[in-house]
Formats: C-alpha cells, structure tokens, sequence
C-alpha cells in the first residue's frame, strides 16, 4: 500500500528536474490529508514554491464555469435541451462548413439547433481556432474585427455573440471538438444572472468557500505570489517565458473567459473540489446540489463522440456537463468509476471522487506541461494512499 511519503518523493524527483516546482493536496470528507510544495516559482529568484503560491488555472477554468452554471440550471434558470438561440438569438440560423474536397468547400444551415447542452459537451462545433480549417478562419476574423472595433477591449458576451455568425465544423450535437463552448457557458451565466461571470463566481462561489486567492485579474499581492511560466529544454534547464493570458490578469482587463482564465492556490482549488466530493456543501456552506453534481459526471456523449474524445491520457474516460469523468478503470488506474475533473494547459490537474468524498489537486506551471508523466504518476499514489 502506498503511503504520503512516496507522494513526497515523487513531488521532490518532478522539482527541478522535470518541472522547476510544484503543489500537490490531498483531502477527504472536508479535511486535507496531505499537502507537498517542492521546487522554485521563481528560478532567477530562488524563490520556493509554497502554500501561497499562485498557479494559472487555464482549462481548469472550465469546471468552476461549469459547476456555476450549473447552479443557475438547478435554479430554473436555463433547461439543458433548450436551443442556445433562446439566450442567444445569434445562434438562431446556425450554418455549418462542409469540405468538398481539395481544399473547396459550401456553408448550408444546420440539419438541428445548438442546444444548451451542446455547449457543455463541446459539440458545437466551434474549435480554439487554428489556421487552416474555413471555421477557424472565420473565427480569426471575428476576433480581429472585435480587436478594431472594442479597441482590444471586448468582453466575453462581445465574443460569443459575435460568434454566432461563424459557420461551425459539424451539425451540432454530433461530434465532440474541444473549443470555445465554454465561453459559451460562461455568457450563459451571465444572461441568466445578471452579472459578469466573475461577479457570480465571486459571490456564490470564491467567497462561501474562503477561496481568497481566486480571481480573474490581480488584486492585493497575487501578481508577486504568481509561479512563473517556463519551457522545458532538451538539456534539462527551463526557459522563462508568459503565459498566453496573462494580460487578462491584469486590472484594467475586461473579458473574462468560459475555458481558461482564472488563477488559484492548490489550497484554494482543493476547497471548491471538496465541496464537489462531499455532496456540493463544505464547512456548512452548500454550493450546489448532490444530484446535479451526479448529472455534470454522467457521460454525455455517443459512441461517435468518445472517439473523437479518446486518447491515452484520456483512457478509460467519458466525458460529462464540462468534466472527464471514469467510465471504466480499463486495467490502467486506480480510481472509482465517477471520479471526474479536468487539467490546465500548465500543468494543473484536479481529480474528484465523490464515492469517497476525495479530491486531489496537482499544479506546476510549463509549457509544454508533460501531462501524462506527471498526473499519473500523482493519481497512482494519491488513490493507493486511500
């Protein structure tokens, strides 16, 4: 049986080795019962990472989003087979992009309506954009339009709503493409509440839970406690470098996004999995209820869908409203199928398992982060320790 002690170890062979530093907490039924912080968030500096130390969340973003709007569906606020077009009437005549072949292709409308919950499952059809593909192209220029005409100052409803002209990938509700569905939430939020999605994250979600390190733009001393960006190198150094949204963090910053965007300590993101793992309460504070929590882990998606969502890091995984969630161990893992979560792009890593009312939260921050070296390795000997 594993112990916390081989988790020290591990964390101390990732430290300056293949990550400068890292945070990892353990914690069940609302009380930690591990936390390890190895390593630098400031090489030049010699700084040390600590408890105080704040990490870019990234993607993990999106199962705060998530959850959030999920609160305002157990509110009757919004149904989850409600087309998208009755908060958004952009989306009404939705069109999709067809590939003929050689590079040409045509436009025609959508043989259905994107529902809400389409936008939870990322099967709308719009991707985080490249540059080849006629949707992405179209995305580009909505986003350089809005540049010009916002003056680099456009909000998220901006965005979405200025999406809805784009034609997507695939009939929606028939494929699964990671992108911006959840900015598509996070505007949802919104209409329905009556406030910017990080006024309603603040008020119903960061304050009840003492998450006072958590936030879109910087306040207090949370630039100073942020971990540096780094990148790898082949000779086992780091290069020090930004990361991609960190003007959004800065105070005059005004879009605030569905799929990244939101920094945190692993103290503060271990409390708002907790509250997942133990039913949607912590320390007397109920967030969300337990069976809309059971609804967001539920695997949403079609056979067709989970191979389009299927890859090694992913195994054994479906996917639910925003989150990953175990269908089937498949020999590969330790956890409880419904165990559920999600990752940020720098390394960050959340794992929730209400079946034993534990959460785990893993953060370092490089790009590329190394995903499938490093949270493996953490969920082995975090659930061997149960």
């Amino acid at each position: 049986m594993a112990d916390f002690k081989h988790l020290d170890e591990l964390l101390k062979g990732f430290a300056g080795k293949t990550v400068p530093g890292c945070g990892c907490a353990v914690a069940k039924n609302g009380e930690i019962l591990y936390e390890g912080y190895y390593g630098l968030a400031d090489i030049e500096a010699g700084k040390p990472v600590t408890a105080d130390s704040i990490y870019r969340l990234f993607s993990m973003t999106k199962v705060i989003i998530c959850t959030a709007a999920m609160m305002q569906f157990e509110r009757g606020k919004f149904l989850l087979n409600e087309p998208f077009y009755e908060y958004f009437p952009e989306y009404r005549h939705t069109q999709v992009v067809e590939m003929d072949g050689n590079g040409s292709f045509h436009v025609r409308e959508a043989k259905s309506p994107m529902l809400v919950r389409d936008t939870f499952n990322m099967a709308v059809g719009l991707p985080y954009p490249g540059k080849q593909h006629p949707t992405d192209v179209a995305m580009n220029a909505v986003r350089d339009e809005l540049e010009k005409t916002k003056n680099g100052k456009y909000t998220l409803q901006d965005d979405v709503r200025a999406m809805g002209a784009v034609p997507v990938r695939f009939d929606p509700g028939t494929r699964w493409l990671y992108g911006f569905g959840h900015e598509m939430v996070a505007a949802l939020i919104e209409v329905t509440s009556g406030m910017t999605v990080g006024e309603f994250l603040k008020k119903e979600i960061f304050e009840p839970l003492g998450m006072d390190s958590t936030a879109y733009r910087h306040f207090g001393d949370t630039r100073e406690r942020m971990v540096c960006m780094y990148r790898p190198q082949s000779d086992g150094s780091f290069t020090k470098s930004s990361g991609f949204f960190d003007m959004r963090h800065e105070p005059d910053a005004v879009y605030e996004a569905g799929g990244a965007g939101l920094f945190a300590t692993v103290r503060d993101y271990i409390k708002f999995t907790q509250m997942l793992a133990n039913g949607g309460t912590l320390g007397g504070e109920r967030i969300i209820g337990r069976k809309t929590i059971d609804l967001m882990r539920r695997n949403m998606l079609s056979p067709a869908q989970l191979q389009d969502f299927t890859n090694p890091y992913l195994e054994g995984y479906g996917y639910g409203l925003g989150v990953r969630t175990m269908m089937e161990p498949a020999g590969v893992t330790n956890m409880s199928v419904g165990e559920f979560g999600w990752t940020g792009a720098a390394g960050t890593w959340a794992s929730i398992d209400p079946s034993e009312g534990v959460s785990v939260v893993y953060m370092h921050q490089t790009m590329p982060n190394n995903e499938y070296y490093h949270h493996h390795r953490v969920r082995s000997i975090a659930y061997g320790c149960l």
